[in-house]
C-alpha cells in the first residue's frame, strides 16, 4: 500500500516528507557538517585575542622572566651549595631556589615600583620616579629608532646622534646665561638641532648616493664619539675650566629640567617632554599626510615612487626626525640625569638600548613609550637586586635580550604556550591539510581566503 503525504506539503504520492529534498523534489545530499552548529562567537573572539601581538608580547616578557629566574637560581651560591647533596635532602635545594628567585624579583619590584619596606610614603614611591627617570631618554631615543623603522630604515646611529645633541646642547647650556624659561628651551632646541643635523646627514647620503644607512650610522657613531672626546680634552671648548680631566662644566641650574615633585623623588620635567615627543610622533606617523607618505615608503618604496611620492625626500625627513629625537635624549642626559659635568660616556648605552626598546614597542609611538617604561623599571630595579641580593646587573641585561629574542619570534612563543597560530605562520603543507580537512567537513562552504592562497 502506498504512503500518502499529509495535505498541504506539496509532495506527490509516495514521497516521504521526513527526507530533505531539493527544489526539484530530489533527495538532498546530507553532509556531516550540516548537523554541526557553528562555533559560538565568543570562541572566535577568544581565538583572535590569543593570536594578537599584545598577548605574544606579554608572554614573551613572562618567558624571559622565567628564564631569568633560572639564571638567578643557577648563579646563586646557596643553590650551588645545597645542590651538592640534592639526592639526600632535595628540599634544601628547592627552598634555596625559591628564596633566590623570589628574593630577586621582590628586590626588582622594590627597586622599580614600590618599596614596601620604606618607612615613609615618599620613600616608598621613590622607585617609580627612578623608573620614569631612567625611562625618559630611552623613550626619546627609542622613538627616533622606531620612526626610522617605520620608513624602512635601520637606524643604528642613535648613539652618535645623542652625542652630537649633547655637544650642541652643552655649548648652549654653558656658553651663556639666561633665565630658565629662555635658557632651557634654547638648550633643548640646540640638542634637537644637533641630532637632526647628524641624522639628516645620513638620510642625505643615502638618498643622494644610495649608501647603506647601517654602515653610515655605525661609522658616524665613532666620529661623534671621538669628536666629543676631542672637545672634552681641549681647553677652552667643552673641558671644565681649571682642570685637565676630560669632563665638562656642570650644567647651569637655568638649563636643567626642574624636578616635578622635589627631592628625594627624581622624576623631572624631562619626562613630560618625552610624553610630548610621544604624542608628536604618534600624530606625525599615524595622522599626518607626511606620516602617510612615510608609511607608504616603509611598506614598499617602489610602489610609493610609482604613486608620485618623493622617496628620497621622505628618507631625509625620516632620518632628520629620528636624529632630533635622539638629540632630545642627549639633552635629557645633561639637563636631567647628569648635571654635575659629563664625559664621553654620557650616552650610557642608551643609543643601543633604544634599538631594543623600538623593537619591543613594534615601532609604534605608544608601544615604544610602554617599552621604555619597562626597560626603565628593569634598569632601576637591577641596582636594588645587586645591593640587596648580590645578583649581578648583567642578569637584567640577559633578561632584556631574551625579551627581544622572543618578541622577534612570535611563532616560537605561540608554540611554547600552545596558542593558536596565525595562518600565515603555518607551513604550506599544514595549511593545505587544514584546507582539505575543512573541505571534507563542509564541502558546500567556500574555502577561506588564506587556505586557498596556500
Amino acid at each position: 500500500m502506498s504512503t500518502l503525504p499529509p495535505e498541504g506539503t506539496g509532495l506527490g504520492p509516495g514521497v516521504d516528507p521526513g527526507i530533505a529534498r531539493t527544489a526539484h523534489g530530489e533527495p538532498a545530499v546530507q553532509t556531516p557538517a550540516a548537523d554541526i552548529p557553528p562555533p559560538p562567537r565568543q570562541n572566535q573572539i577568544i581565538r583572535e585575542i590569543l593570536r594578537s601581538n599584545a598577548v605574544a608580547t606579554i608572554l614573551a616578557i613572562v618567558l624571559a622572566m622565567l628564564i631569568g629566574g633560572v639564571l638567578v637560581a643557577f648563579t646563586n651560591p646557596e643553590v650551588q651549595r645545597t645542590s651538592g647533596y640534592f639526592f639526600a635532602r632535595p628540599q634544601d635545594t628547592l627552598v634555596a631556589i625559591w628564596n633566590a628567585v623570589s628574593g630577586a624579583y621582590a628586590a626588582l619590584f622594590r627597586g622599580a615600583i614600590w618599596n614596601y619596606e620604606a618607612e615613609s610614603f615618599v620613600r616608598a614611591i621613590k622607585p617609580i620616579t627612578d623608573t620614569l627617570n631612567f625611562a625618559t631618554p630611552l623613550i626619546a631615543a627609542g622613538l627616533g629608532v622606531g620612526l626610522a623603522f617605520r620608513v624602512g630604515l635601520f637606524n643604528i646611529g642613535a648613539r652618535g646622534q645623542m652625542l652630537i645633541g649633547v655637544t650642541t646642547a652643552a655649548f648652549v647650556a654653558t656658553g651663556f646665561s639666561a633665565p630658565l624659561f629662555i635658557h632651557l628651551p634654547l638648550t633643548i632646541a640646540a640638542g634637537i638641532a644637533g641630532g637632526m643635523i647628524w641624522g639628516g646627514l645620513v638620510g642625505l647620503l643615502k638618498a643622494r648616493t644610495g649608501a647603506n644607512e647601517v654602515i653610515l650610522t655605525i661609522m658616524l657613531n665613532f666620529v661623534a664619539f671621538y669628536f666629543l672626546s676631542w672637545l672634552l680634552n681641549t681647553p677652552g671648548l667643552l673641558q671644565r675650566p681649571g682642570g685637565s680631566q676630560p669632563i665638562s662644566s656642570p650644567t647651569p641650574a637655568s638649563a636643567q629640567f626642574p624636578s616635578l615633585f622635589g627631592a628625594p623623588l627624581t622624576v623631572n620635567w624631562g619626562f613630560i617632554v618625552a610624553i610630548g615627543a610621544t604624542v608628536f610622533v604618534w600624530w606625525l606617523v599615524e595622522r599626518s599626510s607626511l606620516g602617510f607618505r612615510m608609511r607608504a615608503v616603509g611598506e614598499n618604496p617602489f610602489a610609493a615612487r610609482a604613486a608620485g611620492i618623493n622617496v628620497e625626500r621622505i628618507i631625509i625627513y625620516a632620518m632628520a626626525f629620528a636624529g632630533g629625537l635622539a638629540g632630545l635624549a642627549g639633552v635629557n642626559q645633561i639637563s636631567g640625569t647628569i648635571t654635575s659635568g659629563f664625559g664621553n660616556g654620557i650616552d650610557a648605552g642608551i643609543g643601543f638600548d633604544a634599538i631594543t626598546v623600538a623593537l619591543l614597542g613594534r615601532s609604534k609611538a605608544w608601544g615604544v613609550f610602554a617599552a621604555g617604561i619597562l626597560f626603565g623599571a628593569l634598569k632601576a630595579g637591577s641596582f636594588t637586586m645587586q645591593v640587596s641580593e648580590g645578583i649581578p646587573v648583567d642578569i637584567v641585561v640577559v633578561v632584556q635580550a631574551l625579551i627581544v629574542l622572543f618578541i622577534a619570534a612570535p611563532p616560537l612563543v605561540r608554540t611554547i604556550f600552545f596558542l593558536p597560530k596565525d595562518p600565515s605562520e603555518l607551513s604550506a603543507g599544514r595549511r593545505a591539510r587544514r584546507a582539505a580537512k575543512a573541505a571534507a567537513k563542509n564541502p558546500t562552504a567556500p574555502a577561506r581566503k588564506e587556505e586557498v592562497n596556500a
